[in-house]
């Protein structure tokens, strides 16, 4: 018995090790792993149009359709928001100011009877912070920059990866399976196709959730004449990405935005479409959409999204819950059916047949 628990044991810990320097290797090239995942998302989403493109022009004239549409479509949002923010930015200011206002005397009458003094001593406290900190906050801005000239260039190398990935992934594929001996290329090739077909489906099902998430809210917020809806509502769509926690977040500051705005019933309002939408999520689109590419215990969920923002922030988050929806696939498959389900189906448990699917063709 304790021979059997060493063998494990020592297994485990050279997984545990091999998984530790991967892990440290692509952190230390993280630019390059995140272009990489970026690349592979782009793909999974872009490639259904780019293989309904492919049927009437050539496969070269199809990518260029394909990644246009989705450089094109959100830079055209992002203008509309920056545009509706510009034209009502007098407006906005004077709502919140007014909403500050009737907060502060909200807060000042029962039961909580707070001192006048207390606001403009929080506000000095703020004023006399930024002033202590003003170098460090300058410091933080121009460190910010500098982030953003590498997430352009992050940026700029994942489509420059998406490109091949959408013309001939399949063929760059290949050619990296037939590197192995046979027998390794065979496993390599069927892991290969499990884990793109989980990470693509949950790519595109985790783009249908947050689209779904988004609209509600913004239909939601348009209708309680909330301002700032059409930003928030992008909000919603982003944060849908981090799964279980970023919807919520996204929905507290459209509850503050809502305070500061439109008064506290409809606050509470919209801190109560955090309940609805999430049980619409959780009961009806997540289990709709996502139940074929990702089949995680909701425990597992949280664990990762947890871990995975430990280990890398907000990125960490985002990467998590995919990596293991992959890894579990893999492990799945690779583990096969139970016995009673191999006697069942005879030989159609064979590994399946055909070209790998991966990126692109």
């Amino acid at each position: 018995m304790l021979r059997r628990l060493s063998d494990y044991a020592w297994r485990l810990l050279a997984v545990a090790v091999a998984a530790y320097l991967v892990l440290t290797l692509l952190g230390r090239f993280h630019l390059i792993t995140l272009a990489a995942f970026l690349a592979m998302v782009i793909t999974s989403v872009v490639r259904p149009l780019v293989d309904l493109a492919d049927r009437v022009v050539p496969r070269p004239f199809a990518v260029l359709i394909g990644l246009a549409v989705a450089v094109l479509v959100p830079a055209g949002l992002l203008a509309l928001i920056g545009e509706t923010v510009a034209n009502d930015v007098d407006r906005l200011s004077q709502e919140f100011q007014g909403g500050l206002d009737r907060l502060e005397t909200v807060l000042e009458g029962a039961p909580l009877h707070l001192a006048p003094s207390t606001f403009g001593d929080l506000q000095q406290k703020v004023a006399d912070f930024l002033s202590a900190h003003r170098s460090t906050l300058i410091s933080t801005v121009l460190s910010g920059a500098g982030r953003l000239a590498e997430v352009g260039t992050g940026a700029a190398l994942a489509v420059f990866m998406a490109v091949f990935f959408l013309h001939s992934g399949d063929r760059m594929w290949e050619w990296t399976v037939s590197q192995f001996p046979a027998a390794a290329g065979e496993h390599l090739g069927r892991g290969g196709r499990v884990a793109w077909r989980t990470f693509a489906g949950y790519t595109r099902g985790i783009f249908v959730v947050a689209a779904t998430n988004a609209v509600l809210v913004g239909i939601a917020l348009y209708f309680l004449g909330v301002p700032l809806a059409l930003p928030l509502t992008v909000l919603e769509f982003l944060a849908s990405f981090v799964p279980l926690v970023g919807s919520p977040v996204a929905m507290l500051v459209a509850s503050v935005v809502a305070l500061a705005t439109r008064g506290p019933v409809i606050a509470v309002v919209v801190l109560l479409l955090i309940v609805v939408i999430g049980q619409i999520e959780g009961h009806l689109v997540h289990p709709l959409v996502m139940s074929r590419a990702v089949n995680l215990h909701p425990v597992a969920v949280a664990v990762s999204v947890l871990a995975g923002s430990i280990a890398a922030g907000v990125i960490g988050a985002v990467v998590a819950v995919p990596l293991v929806s992959v890894l579990w696939a893999v492990y799945a498959d690779r583990r096969g059916p139970a016995p009673g389900a191999k006697a069942a189906e005879g030989t159609a448990t064979a590994a399946p047949s055909g070209p790998p699917t991966v990126p692109g063709r």
